[in-house]
């Protein structure tokens, strides 16, 4: 039996797949449908083992789909539109334009000698005007429509990329990318109103065939609840505004919970430099919903009362490193009695 020749075989076959069309896909009505794509690469210099690994994944579910009959379209492009393409380009000393086209020249030969059936002829660049002016369009038509907004709110920050990272992308406090601190930073940023469709978002779950798994994500991800807004004066201050889904609770409060972000804690730091330091050490905290759950809940009394407002009674604030100024109103009333962090926190 003949050794198997990579080079000379793959080659063969690549070239017959380029020339023939083979994973090119035109709207065919007679033939079922299947749509396969994969998160687009940075083309920030070359692939590596993790990108071998998803797009082989994602081209196994697409040749064995042709198989089953269907008409499937596996595209590929290039997500080139960041902070992080540009600021290696200038460390580099390349314009930034030549750098990301460089890689993505580069990228595009090692994806084809890989054997990935992509149909090329409908690959896209972020980066390009005919791409990212669609963007443009659809952002303009949610901002007519109400649905796109602005307001400040706390974000991981990296000093050197000058970029934010999402709560996954700060591994023990420091950017997954280049190992820098990462910054806890109130800055202004675009929102768009997803909880005016979290009921339509929740019920079509039902009727896609997605492993429950992801389906329990999505909806925690959509994070529909029903509750009620509840104030507390705070003698001498604003007032708190929290929002709770059992208000029935509300005898039980002992202490109330505030962001390190929050005004209230900020306003305390500029006459105590013991909650100013816990402040600047909780913007270091990573505050992905895993690290949050598992890291030590630590806190610091400003000593300021709120008043709960059934009752009358006077209740310590606290700051507390795992409430987050970016969900509900960055307060929460905390009843020992009838959650399990707030008790393990209340015991310290």
């Amino acid at each position: 039996m003949d050794p198997y020749d990579p080079k000379s075989l793959e080659a063969e076959a690549q070239e017959f797949w380029a020339d023939n069309g083979v994973f090119e896909v035109d709207e065919d009505p007679a033939r079922e449908s299947y749509y396969c794509l994969c998160m687009f690469p940075y083309p920030s210099g070359k692939l590596h083992i993790g990108h071998v690994r998803n797009y082989t994944i994602g081209d196994v579910i697409s040749r064995f789909k042709r198989m089953l009959g269907y008409n499937v379209l596996q595209p590929m492009g290039w997500d080139a539109f960041g902070m992080p393409a540009e600021n290696a380009a200038i460390k580099n000393n390349v314009p930034p334009a030549r750098w990301t086209y460089q890689n993505i020249d580069y990228m595009r030969g090692q994806l084809k000698l890989l054997g990935f059936g992509y149909d090329w002829k409908r690959e896209l660049a972020t980066c390009k005007p005919e791409y990212y002016r669609w963007e443009q369009w659809l952002f303009t038509r949610l901002m007519e429509k109400g649905i796109a907004y602005k307001k400040t709110a706390p974000v991981n920050w990296c000093p050197v990329d000058q970029t934010v990272l999402a709560n996954e992308q700060v591994i023990e406090g420091r950017c997954w990318r280049c190992d820098t601190e990462v910054e806890r930073r109130e800055i202004a940023q675009w929102f768009l109103k997803i909880t005016d469709y979290a009921d339509e978002l929740l019920s079509d779950l039902d009727k896609v065939e997605w492993p429950e798994q992801v389906k329990t994500m999505q909806r925690n991800w959509i994070g529909r609840s029903e509750g009620m807004e509840v104030e507390f004066e705070v003698p001498g201050h604003d007032s708190l505004m929290i929002y709770t889904t059992r208000p029935d609770t509300l005898y039980g409060a002992t202490f109330m919970a505030i962001a390190a972000e929050h005004p209230l804690a900020l306003k305390a730091a500029e006459q105590n430099p013991e909650v100013a330091e816990f402040i600047e050490a909780c913007r270091k905290t990573n505050t992905s919903e895993a690290a949050l759950e598992k890291m030590e809940k630590l806190g610091m009394a400003i000593g300021i009362n709120a008043v709960n407002p059934v009752n009358g009674e006077q209740i310590p604030i606290w700051i507390a490193n795992f409430v987050l100024m970016g969900y509900g109103t960055g307060a929460i009333m905390s009843v020992p009695g009838h959650d399990q962090r707030d008790w393990e926190f209340a015991r310290k």
